[in-house]
């Protein structure tokens, strides 16, 4: 079985999810697209969405599910995304897509996030995946250098700019074995915006694809 047919799988089982309930909070990335063209089979069961990206946002609309501006709908009951990295204590590392950010808003406005995910995002400790770092313009040069001192490798994600309007850093080398310090001291950095380590607002669902099944945890 392929990745891409895992990550299928998974999109799927996320469906129980969605059914029933008013709003449903979708996120970004390749097993989200998946579960968007599910949603568009049973889009009479549920009001709409509240979308973490444009390009999420566009896919939505093309399978004609309504999106709603979180400022106006408030609570959303359920957030669904993937994820780069999980460890066993469903902290994540996300932002390979770059949407990081409006991700972490969604998912801290949401009473449950689901993540759905392929068996490889699977980790002990977080940080082989690089981190992305979400950061002013201005300041990127000098995030860098303070995330020198941290240990890690960062790099500059050319040409490309967040849905927000601001750049990223991809930090390598990184071994993350206290996720909620590391989210707290990158995220003190002047400069940073956000940074994709996910602990205060992790999963508290996670799918989990492979070649035998889905797994809930």
């Amino acid at each position: 079985m392929t990745q891409d047919e895992l990550k299928k799988k998974v999109a799927e089982a996320a469906l129980e999810y969605v059914k029933d309930v008013a709003i449903v909070g979708v996120g970004t990335g390749s097993t989200v697209n998946h579960l968007i063209d599910f949603m568009a089979g049973i889009k009479g069961q549920f009001e709409g969405a509240v979308s973490s990206s444009e390009g999420t946002t566009q896919r939505l609309k093309a399978a004609g599910i309504p999106v709603f501006d979180l400022n106006a709908v408030g609570e959303v009951e359920v957030y669904i995304d993937g994820a780069d990295e999980i460890n066993p204590q469903k902290e994540l590392i996300k932002g390979g897509g770059g949407a990081l950010t409006r991700e972490k808003i969604v998912a801290a406005a949401s009473k449950q996030f689901v993540c759905i995910a392929d068996e490889t995002k699977s980790v002990d400790v977080l940080g082989k995946f690089p981190l992305p770092v979400e950061v002013i313009p201005m300041s990127r040069s000098y995030v860098a250098r303070e995330m020198v001192k941290l240990g890690g490798q960062p790099v500059w994600r050319e040409n490309f700019i967040t849905d927000n309007g601001n750049e990223i850093i991809d930090v390598h080398n990184l071994k993350i074995l206290d996720p909620k310090n590391m989210e707290e001291t990158v995220n003190n950095i002047v400069g940073v915006v956000c940074n994709g380590v996910f602990s205060y607002q992790k999963a508290d669902v996670i799918l989990l694809g492979s070649a035998n099944g889905v797994t809930t945890s």
